[in-house]
């Protein structure tokens, strides 16, 4: 008789362990639905709505990837500018032959060749990822920025000497500065562009990551537990379980008295 109540016993607290079961998982990873069993349209939902998180994510780290190539094209194309002002600067002063004759001149051409040479440098070695960037292989850059891939473009400056127009410059015959000018023009304009680009890029990110922190948020409430009240009431039913399994024991205890008086 005694066997027959403690497995009667042990029978119901298994009965009430697998009831309690699919709680202990909740409890265990923290989330309100591990499966579409728990809600099939809050888990559709979720789903929906953590696609744009990842796809926001993306568009967060591409812009980054593109802030750094329009910072790098940027610094690049501001280093050449300088080279060209001292190109003209030499150009000004080459241009008055009443002081400075071909001897002078070809000193100068000295310097103008090393700065053509440091411009080409630039351009051809400047690079991305291993992408040229300023050599004229691309003209734009694509920017995948919004969450259904598509975006913005980082306009790309030919800044060869062949691009700039420049190429063959020579103080010691005859030259045009309107040729350096139209140069540095054409920089100054890159420049002008992907800082624009910039700009919009820096805005897309903060909306980006923000749309994400909201997104994110909103998942959050649909998908996790609210942990203090979850383990408050598996408290309260592993309380009750007990409770109840101690009356079942009185309970058989008791019968088993009585049926043992009777005999």
């Amino acid at each position: 008789m005694r066997i027959g109540n403690t497995n009667n016993s042990i029978v119901y607290n298994r009965s009430q362990q697998m009831r309690n079961k699919p709680e202990y998982g909740k409890t265990a990873s923290g989330k309100r639905i591990n499966s579409a069993k728990d809600d099939a349209a809050g888990l559709a939902i979720a789903q929906k709505l953590l696609k744009q998180v990842n796809g926001y994510d993306m568009g967060a780290m591409n812009i980054r990837d593109g802030i750094g190539v329009a910072n790098i094209a940027d610094g690049a194309m501001g280093t050449m500018a300088d080279s060209l002002q001292r190109i003209r600067e030499l150009s000004v002063k080459a241009s008055n032959s009443a002081v400075y004759g071909q001897s002078e001149r070809s000193m100068m051409q000295d310097e103008v060749n090393q700065l053509l040479n440091d411009i080409e440098q630039t351009a051809t070695g400047t690079e991305f990822n291993t992408m040229k960037i300023l050599d004229g292989s691309m003209d734009k850059m694509d920017i995948a920025s919004n969450p259904d891939g598509s975006g913005t473009s980082i306009p790309m400056q030919n800044a060869t000497l062949q691009g700039l127009g420049i190429d063959g410059y020579d103080l010691t015959g005859d030259f045009d500065i309107s040729r350096i000018d139209s140069a540095i023009e054409k920089l100054s304009s890159a420049r002008s562009k992907v800082g624009a680009t910039t700009n919009g890029m820096e805005y897309a990110y903060n909306y980006n990551t923000n749309a994400s922190l909201q997104l994110t948020g909103a998942q959050s409430r649909i998908e996790d537990l609210d942990m203090p009240k979850a383990i408050s009431e598996l408290r309260k039913r592993e309380l009750l379980n007990t409770y109840q399994t101690m009356m079942m024991r009185n309970g058989m205890e008791t019968n088993r008295r009585m049926t043992s008086g009777l005999f």
